[in-house]
């Protein structure tokens, strides 16, 4: 096991004349007329440690096994390097190969790849130096995220992944079943659970039980639609994070929403920086200009109606036509953050016909209390309202739905937390791997989160 201070992360900003052990994989090996030039890199760094090997430390066929892809493990003394880029390098005493990797096989050495031919390569691609830079990202994300909420006095809440309810009503929802196992396929009540249950697309409905005995809670877990879409912008399995909030209305949850994404951004931009370099480089030109505009300047905030009105003056010929009542599209949404206001855009009070159920009425009888983030490039990447706690409102919405498949028996225990000290309350969900967009300027979904599951497939 690698330990603390021993990564090549922490290796690299050692002092000279340091004996280390470095352990990791080898990215490329060069040979001179008598010394041996490795880069080694464990996952911990964007910057590979230089390994020095002089000729006849290790017999020759231990060196013909040190190809890109082979694991070792070297011992030695870290020296002052000549070379640009690193302070020092590993000057080898011992060195041992854990596993070869045959350069006629492996696949990462046979050929050049870019991201789509990487995709099927699923249990090697985080070995690349874009996948390195990216993962790196993701954990420094989730531990952003965290951090954020903890700070604040949030309670972390494990939602469950096996539901019973459609907190979205969109129907689209794996599921959950032994039936071929045994059991008879159409007896439901036979089946492991007695009635049907499905993967879990939000964990908000369970967030909002605890945010009425703690006040302040948040969801980060996996969330699954079984919508047969193959675009770049779309999982089966993706992961949401769901803070829900007690004594909260549409104004604070917009005001945390907006600190929330800079937080992020700003703990990412000190925390990930060489990879941010890097992928700004290859991927995204103006990847640093968009995340530091979306820290600097206050979000501007429309209503829906406003967002319409501007976008029907905009003289443009919209693939999706602009008409109040129909929802905002992907190039509506880029239009306002990207062209007219050139920075994130909060859009508030959309029709109630487009908006979930538990959304709250407002009193002009047509909006509801709920937001979208929308940020340059992505689009919507928060999505969130006020909730409605007027039990009898609530209760004629879920019946008003009844030609959707929803049932008010199956929203017993919802109806009932706004009979048992209820209290106005908000929340939002953010889409983790839009975020990782975002952060990173990669222009595919499947490229930010490790293992992606999409229609067909389901490889890894």
């Amino acid at each position: 096991m690698i330990q603390p201070g021993n990564y090549v992360r922490d290796l690299l900003k050692r002092a000279p004349g340091d004996t280390v052990c470095a352990r990791g994989w080898v990215k490329t090996r060069r040979d001179g007329k008598s010394v041996h030039f490795i880069q080694l890199n464990d996952g911990s760094s964007p910057t590979d440690l230089q390994v020095v090997v002089e000729a006849g430390l290790v017999p020759p066929e231990v060196i013909a096994r040190i190809t890109t892809g082979a694991c070792l493990s070297v011992e030695g003394e870290l020296v002052a390097s000549p070379g640009k880029g690193q302070a020092v390098e590993l000057k080898a005493r011992t060195l041992t190969v854990h596993g070869a990797a045959d350069p006629e096989e492996y696949p990462l050495q046979k050929k050049k790849h870019n991201l789509e031919t990487l995709r099927p390569l699923g249990h090697l691609r985080a070995r690349t130096n874009t996948f390195g830079a990216v993962f790196r990202v993701r954990n420094a994300l989730a531990r952003a995220i965290h951090h954020f909420f903890q700070e604040r006095g949030f309670i972390y809440v494990h939602a469950p992944v096996i539901s019973a309810s459609d907190a979205e009503g969109a129907g689209s929802m794996f599921t959950v079943t032994t039936c071929g196992t045994g059991i008879p396929a159409c007896d439901v009540s036979q089946d492991f659970f007695g009635r049907r249950t499905y993967l879990t697309v939000s964990g908000q409905l369970e967030a909002e039980i605890f945010a009425l005995a703690f006040a302040n809670v948040y969801t980060f877990g996996p969330t699954f639609r079984a919508e047969n879409s193959n675009t770049p912008r779309h999982l089966a399995e993706f992961y949401m994070i769901e803070p829900e909030m007690a004594f909260c209305d549409l104004k604070d949850n917009q005001d945390l929403a907006e600190a929330f994404l800079k937080s992020q951004v700003e703990q990412v931009l000190r925390d990930c920086r060489p990879d941010l370099e890097f992928l700004a480089k290859w991927y995204e030109p103006d990847l640093f200009r968009n995340l530091e505009t979306l820290v600097a300047a206050p979000f501007e905030r429309i209503t829906y109606t406003e967002a319409v009105a501007l976008l029907q003056k905009a003289g443009r010929n919209w693939e999706f036509p602009v008409d109040w009542g129909s929802d905002l599209q992907s190039e509506h949404e880029r239009h306002l953050t990207e062209e007219l206001f050139r920075k994130p855009v909060i859009v508030v009070d959309y029709p109630q016909q487009i908006k979930a159920f538990y959304m709250r009425s407002n009193d002009d009888g047509k909006t509801v209390a709920a937001m979208d983030v929308l940020v340059p490039r992505i689009g919507e990447i928060i999505g969130g309202s006020q909730r409605e706690e007027r039990h009898d409102v609530l209760r004629d919405k879920i019946r008003a739905h009844a030609d959707r498949g929803m049932k008010e028996e199956s929203y017993w225990w919802y109806l009932e937390l706004r009979r048992f000290g209820g209290v106005e309350h908000a929340g939002f969900g953010m889409g983790f791997e839009r975020m990782m967009m975002y952060l990173t300027g990669m222009k595919n979904i499947r490229d930010v989160i490790p293992f992606p599951r999409t229609p067909g497939n389901a490889e890894f």
